[in-house]
C-alpha cells in the first residue's frame, strides 16, 4: 500500500477533477484556485445534507405507511420512546407493536443492504478503473444464488430456516475466491482475465442453477424464483443481528483503504510507481465484496443495479474521491433500497412485490439513459 505521504497528497489532485469520473486531469492541487475546492466542497455539503433528509422522510413515510397507517408524529414518538425520551404523541399498542415486530426490521434491512450494494459497487469501479464494473463480475450474486438453490432443492435443514441464508452466503463467498484464485498467473491477476472467469463462472452457475430448478418440486422451484427475484419480506430483528456487523466492518475497511484507491485513477502501473501494492489491495477489495454481497443477498436474494447505478451517479456529482464517494454512495444505496422497499409494499394493496425486480425496472432505463448522457457529453468514457 502507499506510504502515508503519498496518500494524503494525491486525493486532492484526485478530488478536484472532472465530474465525470475521467482520470484526473491539469495542474497540481496548489495551482488550483481557491474558489473551485469551495464549490467542490460546497456541492458534497449539499449533495451529503440532501441525501441524509431524503433518507430520513422516506424511512418516516414508510414506517407509517401500509395496511395500518401510522402517522409520522407517532412514529417519531415511538422511536423516541425506546430511546427514554417521553416526547410525542404515544401510538397505540397495535402500530408500536406493528412498527417494532414488522416495519422498523424490514426498514433497517433494506438500509445496510443498499448501503453494502452500493458500497460494493463503488470498490469494484475503483479496483477495476471501470465504471461499469459491478459485483456480479466476480461471480459473487450467481454464487450466492446457487447455494441457496441447493439448499432449497436438497432440503438442507441443519441450521433451521437460517440454512439457505448461509448456503448463500457461504457459496457467494467461496465463488469469490475461486474466480480470484483461478485468474492468477505468475503472482498477478490481469484485470482481463478476472473478468473473463467472472463471466465463465456465472455461466456455470446459470446453468446450475436451472438444472436445480428442473430437478426441484413446485414448492422448490417456486422459492427459488422469488429468492432470485428478491424480497424483504419476513424482515427481522434476528436477521439484522446477523447482517449489521459484517456491512459495518466491511465499511470500515472500504474507507481505510479509501486513500488508496485514489491511486488507481492514475492506472496500475501508476499506482505500483507510488508504493501501492495492487495485488494485496485488489484481493482485499475483492474479499470485502464478496462479504458485503454476500451477507446482502443471504436474506434478501438477488437484488441488481444498486452496485452500478448508485456509485456511477454519485462520481458523476462529487468526482472520483473515493472518500467523498463512498458517502455518497452508502447514502444513495440506502436510500434507493428504502424507496424500492416502499413501493414494492404499497404500490399493490395487499400484495408485496420482489423488490429486486423493481430495482431492475428502474435502474435498466434508468444506467441506459445515464450511459448516453455520459457518452454525449464526454465522447466516451475516458
Amino acid at each position: 500500500m502507499a506510504d502515508s505521504t503519498t496518500a494524503t497528497a494525491t486525493p486532492d489532485a484526485v478530488s478536484t477533477s472532472s465530474t465525470d469520473g475521467a482520470p484526473p486531469i491539469g495542474p497540481t492541487p496548489s495551482l488550483i484556485e481557491p474558489v473551485e475546492i469551495r464549490r467542490l466542497r460546497r456541492r458534497r455539503t449539499v449533495l451529503f445534507g440532501t441525501l441524509s433528509v431524503a433518507l430520513v422522510l422516506v424511512c418516516l413515510i414508510s414506517a407509517g405507511s401500509g395496511q395500518l397507517t401510522i402517522a409520522p408524529s407517532e412514529v417519531v414518538g415511538s422511536v423516541l420512546r425506546a430511546l427514554g425520551l417521553d416526547v410525542g404523541p404515544a401510538a397505540n399498542p397495535t402500530a408500536d407493536v406493528a412498527l417494532w415486530t414488522i416495519r422498523f426490521p424490514r426498514i433497517v434491512l433494506a438500509l445496510l443492504i443498499g448501503a453494502a450494494l452500493a458500497a460494493s459497487g463503488t470498490l469494484m469501479q475503483a479496483v477495476f478503473s471501470n465504471p461499469l464494473a459491478e459485483p456480479s463480475v466476480v461471480g459473487v450474486s450467481s454464487g450466492a444464488a446457487l447455494g441457496a438453490a441447493t439448499a432449497i432443492v436438497f432440503g438442507w435443514t441443519f441450521l433451521g430456516e437460517w440454512s439457505v441464508a448461509l448456503a448463500a452466503f457461504i457459496a457467494g463467498l467461496a465463488t469469490t475466491l475461486f474466480v480470484y484464485f483461478a485468474s492468477r498467473t505468475r503472482g498477478k491477476t490481469e484485470v482481463v482475465t478476472l473478468v473473463l472467469t467472472g463471466i465463465a463462472i456465472n455461466a456455470f452457475a446459470g446453468a446450475a442453477l436451472a438444472l436445480l430448478t428442473f430437478l426441484g418440486d413446485s414448492a422448490s422451484r417456486e422459492q427459488i424464483i422469488f429468492w432470485q427475484l428478491g424480497s424483504l419480506n419476513g424482515a427481522r430483528w434476528q436477521q439484522v443481528a446477523i447482517i449489521a456487523p459484517l456491512v459495518l466492518i466491511g465499511l470500515i475497511v472500504a474507507f481505510s483503504l479509501a486513500r488508496t484507491l485514489d491511486l488507481f485513477s492514475l492506472g496500475e502501473r501508476g499506482a505500483r510507481h507510488l508504493g501501492v501494492n495492487v495485488e494485496l489491495v485488489r484481493i482485499v477489495v475483492i474479499v470485502v465484496v464478496a462479504v458485503l454481497v454476500s451477507a446482502a443477498v443471504a436474506f434478501a436474494g438477488i437484488i441488481a443495479f444498486v452496485g452500478l447505478v448508485v456509485p456511477h451517479l454519485m462520481r458523476m456529482a462529487l468526482g472520483p474521491a473515493h472518500r467523498p464517494l463512498l458517502i455518497a454512495s452508502v447514502l444513495g444505496g440506502a436510500l434507493l433500497m428504502a424507496s424500492a422497499d416502499l413501493v414494492a409494499r404499497t404500490a399493490v394493496p395487499m400484495a408485496d412485490l420482489p423488490i429486486g425486480m423493481l430495482t431492475s425496472l428502474v435502474g435498466g432505463p434508468f444506467f441506459f439513459w445515464l450511459l448516453r448522457r455520459t457518452r454525449r457529453r464526454s465522447g466516451g468514457w475516458g
